[in-house]
């Protein structure tokens, strides 16, 4: 199972959530998100910087830490591209109305002149089975879906949608499970079954301030979901 955790910012506290052992990273530049990474002059580094997340080879290579994943809500195609660039992202998780065409021609910018091998994650926002259906306007254009609750705040709400729903998702595409999973729902995770599902995705349940993660709190979670 793949865990993701969203709406990191603060170095340490990155550091210290990338030693847990996630797979996933999630920054995100939404810039009404109270968790907005704002960009950062290049001679004064860029945050988070590589160690952070695992060892790396080279900017160019991703195998062997952790997967990072920036967030954009109806952004300028141009303002992702920057980011991608910069933060060397490895998936564009686009949480608003991106249309199939704009995704189309994101992925040939950025691949493979800027970001080879890029991948494009759509979130699809869930109040009931009929939300679910709008996953067939991106089957076939983007890498994984993120099937989070429906909320004007566009994630990072802390409040989950009713799993079940999901039943109606029949797509060949794989997705992660979001919206309001906490401390207390691991053992919901590990008994919720769909053949397409490979990761969760954490983000303010596991908080103690905006963008600030409870290292204890996430241990004793993924340690549980892992057992």
């Amino acid at each position: 199972m793949i865990i993701k955790v969203c709406g990191m910012r603060e170095p340490e506290n990155i550091r210290s959530i990338a030693a847990l052992g996630i797979d996933w990273m999630g920054l995100i530049f939404y810039p009404k998100s109270p968790r907005y990474v704002s960009q950062t002059n290049s001679k004064a580094g860029i945050i988070p910087d590589y160690p952070s997340f695992g060892k790396a080879g080279s900017a160019g290579k991703s195998e062997g830490r952790i997967k990072r994943v920036g967030v954009f809500v109806d952004d300028m195609p141009q303002n992702i591209i920057t980011r991608v660039y910069n933060y060397n992202l490895d998936i564009v998780q686009l949480h608003g109305s991106e249309s199939p065409v704009m995704i189309d021609n994101l992925r040939r910018t950025l691949d493979p002149d800027i970001r080879p091998g890029v991948k494009i994650m759509k979130a699809i926002s869930v109040s009931d089975s009929d939300d679910v259906a709008k996953y067939k306007e991106y089957e076939g254009c983007v890498d994984y879906f993120l099937f989070d609750t429906s909320t004007p705040m566009k994630g990072g709400s802390g409040k989950m949608f009713d799993w079940t729903v999901l039943d109606a998702y029949d797509g060949e595409t794989p997705f992660l499970l979001s919206g309001g999973i906490g401390p207390a729902d691991a053992q919901r995770v590990k008994t919720f079954s769909h053949p397409r599902c490979i990761g969760i995705d954490l983000n303010s349940k596991f908080e103690s301030a905006p963008a600030v993660k409870d290292e204890n709190l996430l241990r004793a979670f993924i340690n549980e979901v892992r057992a």
